[in-house]
């Protein structure tokens, strides 16, 4: 049965902490508990020495007590709660998100340029997912950056999709910005089909008139939305373009991404979208994956 719990996968390094920092906040903002989980049995790679069943054990306690002082150390007033989970990490994962709200992962910036670089834990849990998963990374300095807390109030993006919307990631998007107090930008990228490209010529890759159509659309599938929210400050940005890289310039200065996952059936791999890809490898706040169908 699911509940409003916040679950984090935490597993002693940086990338981690900072998840569970962020995971923490957002509990506060949605007056729930966060759960840490932790999965004590190792991936060893073939020919390697493994540690003993009790040597892996102790050691995946030891680090969620860690993470569980942390967190109330910094956050008295929330309720934390840990789980040691046995098996892969990948299961332990998917069983906790399974069962929360949200579920929040670590993830390691890709050297000097910033962004996330998942790891195959990471790849498999966000692909097969049924429940939302946030990404995080850490600071500079190896902590969460205070700028980009779910409380800093910076403006929430969403990613939407206008010939697949989903409720779920547009409500999904909404919520974030009303707990926040935030503006809410939503982008949207459309590209014209090949044949127009050629029948315009160079330079003429869409027109005036498809312009307006694009932005017509988007007004339209964003009214309901703003009349459940009249208080939200939303603003459009629609443009002819590349939708990854139109999401990715487009977070630049935000709190938060929200994107949209088609579901896919469970076993069919950890195949993202090429824009899903974009925006997890690239993006500079967290960015939360909603799972739809």
């Amino acid at each position: 049965m699911r509940d409003g719990t916040i679950a984090v996968g935490v597993d002693g390094s940086l990338e981690s902490l900072a998840a569970a920092d962020w995971a923490a906040q957002e509990a506060l903002l949605r007056n729930t508990s966060l759960r840490l989980v932790q999965a004590w049995e190792w991936k060893v790679h073939p020919g390697a020495l493994a540690p003993s069943n009790d040597t892996q054990r102790d050691w995946a306690t030891r680090l969620l007590h860690e993470a569980e002082e942390r967190i109330k150390s910094l956050h008295p007033e929330l309720a934390v709660t840990t789980e040691l989970a046995s098996g892969t990490p990948v299961a332990a994962l998917l069983a906790a998100s399974a069962d929360a709200a949200l579920l929040v992962l670590g993830s390691r910036g890709l050297g000097g340029i910033v962004g996330f670089l998942l790891g195959s834990t990471g790849l498999e849990t966000l692909a097969e997912a049924t429940r939302p998963v946030v990404l995080v990374r850490p600071g500079e300095q190896g902590q969460s950056e205070p700028e980009r807390s779910p409380t800093s109030g910076r403006e929430v993006v969403l990613g939407l999709d206008l010939h697949r919307p989903s409720d779920d990631v547009i409500a999904f998007a909404f919520e974030a910005a009303d707990r926040r107090q935030a503006p809410l930008r939503v982008a949207y990228a459309w590209e014209v089909p090949p044949v127009h490209r050629y029948a315009s010529g160079p330079g003429h890759d869409t027109t005036p008139r498809q312009e307006d159509e694009e932005r017509e659309a988007l007004t339209e599938a964003l009214r309901p939305w703003r009349s459940k929210f009249p208080d939200i400050d939303v603003g459009e940005a629609p443009v002819c373009g590349r939708a990854g890289h139109h999401l990715v310039e487009a977070a630049a200065r935000a709190g938060l991404l929200v994107i949209g996952r088609r579901a896919q059936n469970p076993g069919h791999g950890t195949h993202l979208g090429p824009v899903a890809h974009a925006v997890i490898h690239h993006a500079r706040c967290p960015v939360a994956v909603i799972p739809h169908k």
